[in-house]
């Protein structure tokens, strides 16, 4: 199917290509920077068929299209030819303040979005080798096992990598500069350093009469967003006091020269602390009230999502994986999501709007595999019960996985797909169960309620009724 036409009407909804500052996508949405957001008609917006929402979040102008978004993403991007890229560049840029909250999101979105397909293909992975070994249909032993392993744990391993590559891309640096950096902090030489570093008679290694701090960076995720930062901040600074000639060499060698010391011997250091204060700190948060942060984080996740909030939560569970092993925070939002899908399946049930079926029920399979968005947008959010009674059945069922303490030892989307990754090392324990049975609850509670209590008109199916019923959401 082509998106010609579909990206051009998105394009001129926004504003123009010479609005558009940049733009990428996620799952489901199309995620722009503008150079002036007053200029773009969120109801025109709205109105184009294949537009499920329009969203004003985190300094971005978000346009929810569903599970196509990467293939309208490309028409977005052949749309915005060079000439007119270059021209959109050359206006002024208004710096308009936004909230720290704003700012933070929008950082963490453009380090993570171009990698969340990997992460979470990733971590299916790895959630399925662990219900393989529990399950006793293979061995971790087997060459089978080992080089799948092997290639679900890699990104996680080398994550300093990758996310040296999209950092350094979204502080406008060169990536290759801060993937070098990435590399660095999990280089065999240093992994090799920081294991002898634990060893009895070792004589701590100097750097320029400095002592270096050996730790192990694999999987870590704030040491290198922060050097990537200070490599960028870096990069102009020697462009502009380098000689043409040379530049192109000697601005990345000096970058690698400063930013690679100054990381091992102080922002490591500082970061990995304050990610160990930070994972400690919500474990005790966490422990005082199982119960009220599963109610909590049930309740409010969808909203989060709502308004792009939820990639806040992103680099906290990462981090909660590398410094403890394990993470509380993605059981609880596991309910959040099937519920909503519950809830689209619910309307689904009763309404005889057979447009708005057809959504629903595409809303209700895409939502157990993730997708939420066409379920929030499309279906219960319009209808407000829908949402509301999803949110309450979520606070319910992820109030019971907090009360036993359920855990993921992986990274997925908060989907069934993700439930896997509750499996522990070793093996399948009780917490596991209770996650199934309670996102499960989720989905059934939410479409009960629903059904009873959703405000679903089921009458008349006649054309005069479908069409005042659409036009009224």
């Amino acid at each position: 199917m082509g998106y010609e036409q579909f990206a051009t009407d998105i394009i001129q909804s926004v504003g123009g290509a010479e609005n558009v500052k940049s733009v990428i996508h996620c799952a489901t949405r199309l995620r722009f920077k503008l150079n002036d957001s007053s200029k773009a008609d969120k109801e025109q917006t709205k109105s184009l068929g294949g537009v499920i929402a329009a969203v004003e979040s985190g300094g971005q102008y978000q346009v929810v299209i569903g599970n196509h978004v990467s293939s309208v993403f490309k028409a977005i991007q052949a749309a915005l030819s060079s000439t007119v890229v270059t021209e959109a560049e050359k206006i002024e840029e208004k710096k308009e303040k936004e909230g720290l909250l704003s700012t933070f999101i929008d950082i963490i979105s453009g380090i993570f979005t171009p990698l969340l397909g990997v992460m979470a293909a990733s971590g299916i992975l790895k959630g399925a080798l662990a219900l393989a070994i529990a399950a006793g249909w293979t061995t971790p032993g087997s060459g089978m096992y080992q080089l799948l392993f092997a290639g679900s744990d890699a990104l996680f391993y080398f994550f300093p990598i990758a996310l040296g590559y999209t950092a350094g891309a979204k502080f406008k640096g060169s990536p290759f500069i801060t993937m070098a950096i990435g590399g660095a902090l999990v280089h065999p030489t240093m992994i090799a350093a920081f294991n002898a570093s634990h060893s009895p008679g070792y004589e701590t290694l100097t750097f320029f009469g400095m002592p270096i701090t050996f730790m192990n960076y694999a999987s870590s995720v704030m040491p290198i967003i922060f050097a990537a930062w200070v490599s960028c901040k870096l990069e102009p600074l020697f462009n502009k006091v380098l000689p043409s000639a040379i530049k192109n060499f000697f601005t990345p060698l000096l970058c690698l020269v400063v930013t690679i010391p100054l990381t091992f011997l102080l922002i490591g250091p500082i970061t990995t602390s304050l990610s160990q204060l930070l994972a400690h700190g919500l474990e005790l948060m966490y422990n005082a009230s199982p119960t009220l942060a599963g109610l909590s984080m049930g309740a409010f996740w969808q909203v989060f999502v709502i308004f792009g909030l939820h990639w806040g939560f992103v680099p906290i569970l990462l981090n909660n994986m590398a410094v403890l092993g394990s993470d509380s925070i993605l059981p609880l939002v596991i309910p959040a999501v099937l519920a909503q899908a519950g809830a689209a399946l619910g309307v689904f049930l009763v309404t005889k709007d057979v447009k708005l079926k057809s959504l629903a029920g595409s809303a209700f399979t895409a939502g157990l595999f993730g997708i939420t968005e066409p379920a929030i947008y499309g279906v219960n959010l319009p209808k407000k019960r829908p949402f509301v009674i999803g949110c309450i059945a979520a606070a319910i069922s992820a109030a019971i996985i907090a009360y036993f303490n359920a855990r993921a030892y992986s990274f997925a989307l908060p989907s069934i797909l993700a439930l896997p990754q509750i499996i522990s090392p070793k093996g399948i324990d009780i917490t596991f169960w209770v996650t199934v049975f309670a996102s499960a609850l989720s989905i059934v509670l939410a479409t009960i309620l629903t059904v009873l209590f959703g405000g679903i008109n089921s009458g008349t199916t006649d054309a005069k009724n479908s069409k005042s019923h659409h036009k009224a959401n």
